[in-house]
């Protein structure tokens, strides 16, 4: 699904990763529980989430503000799960923050 953002400027966190194929069903509950998280937090607008060849993802997390943004980073449950996806979860990842000026689409 296509999230539905404000007209910009807005924040993306852009997420992506290998999972490493351990303890799968662990990994899906912490990540049903960060969505729903995340949904409770300020300045959230959405998300999108795609899955690829190879245990590879793709998740993209909008955001209102840099503010709003940092606080989410900071969030002590969310704290938790990047900790589990370090030890456990992914083989590699890459995270990176940009705001968005222009977006346009049908």
């Amino acid at each position: 699904m296509i999230a539905k953002t404000p007209a910009p400027p807005y924040w993306a966190v852009i997420f992506s990763a290998v999972q490493s194929g351990d303890d799968t069903a662990a990994y899906e509950g912490m990540a049903e529980r960060m969505v729903k998280l995340a949904h409770d937090q300020p300045g959230f607008l959405g998300y999108e989430s795609a899955q690829a060849e190879g245990n590879a993802e793709i998740t993209i997390c909008y955001w209102d503000t840099e503010e709003n943004l940092k606080a989410w980073k900071q969030n002590s449950a969310h704290l938790e799960a990047q900790r589990m996806g370090r030890e456990v979860w992914y083989s590699a990842y890459h995270i990176r923050i940009v705001q968005v000026t222009r977006a346009y689409g049908f």
